[in-house]
């Protein structure tokens, strides 16, 4: 599997321009071997979506609330979406039906994150779920410093009107993985430099990372550890 600092440039410049990528979506896009059959969960507008089919040949399907969305798929050449509410489940996909299911962005704003994570585990034989983390420094300094609800690039919304309800961070994530009795088979922590590129923060993640990344799939073995850091 490519490591997380390596970045697929496969695409051919006409094709790319169908497409916008949000940098995590790069990271993502590594994770994802050739060929797969591929569930995107959210899936927006489909950036990520025609990426998959473009870049890596995927099996791609998606699912996403917004009619809008759903419309700006099909503009995209993206027939195989799916009108559908997350908290509902995915009901129509048996087990093991898709290698890889993925949620990026969206964890944070459905009502019944541990039962959509379980649907994944059981649709997807791998899962890959990428989030805001709400650890990040400037999130804490906000905080600490201000005491009001922090606004960064990342969670730009006021408190009033935020479609995020169940914010979380990379800490809260890994606790998260061992009470669904999920195993952590990749774990990318991206942070934001002033220049607007993205790159992994390898030391304390929790603290310095705004995005997080996880490769995670269903523990055979409930006593398997997860992976732990610090901050």
């Amino acid at each position: 599997m490519a490591s997380s600092d390596s970045i697929a440039h496969t695409a051919t410049p006409q094709a790319a321009s169908s497409y916008r990528l949000a940098p995590e979506h790069r990271f993502i896009l590594d994770l994802v071997p050739p060929n797969s059959r591929v569930l995107d969960l959210g899936c927006g507008e489909g950036d990520l979506l025609k990426a998959l089919k473009v870049e890596k040949s995927a099996r791609a399907e998606g699912i996403d609330l917004s009619d809008a969305c759903i419309q700006a798929c099909v503009a995209k050449g993206l027939f195989n979406v799916h009108q559908g509410d997350l908290d509902q489940g995915l009901a129509d996909y048996s087990d093991h039906a898709m290698d890889y299911v993925i949620l990026t962005n969206t964890i944070q704003v459905v009502h019944r994150p541990l039962f959509l994570i379980e649907e994944m585990a059981r649709v997807g034989r791998h899962c890959i779920i990428a989030f805001p983390n709400f650890g990040h420094w400037a999130v804490r300094s906000q905080l600490f410093f201000r005491g009001r609800m922090p606004k960064t690039p990342r969670l730009p919304y006021e408190w009033y009107d935020t479609p995020n309800i169940r914010l979380l961070t990379i800490r809260d994530f890994r606790d998260f993985c061992r009470t669904a009795v999920l195993t952590i088979r990749r774990e990318i922590a991206l942070r934001t430099g002033p220049d607007g590129r993205t790159s992994p923060a390898r030391l304390l993640p929790n603290l310095l990372a705004d995005t997080a990344i996880f490769l995670v799939e269903r523990s055979h073995n409930p006593s398997v550890a997860v992976p732990h850091g610090s901050a």
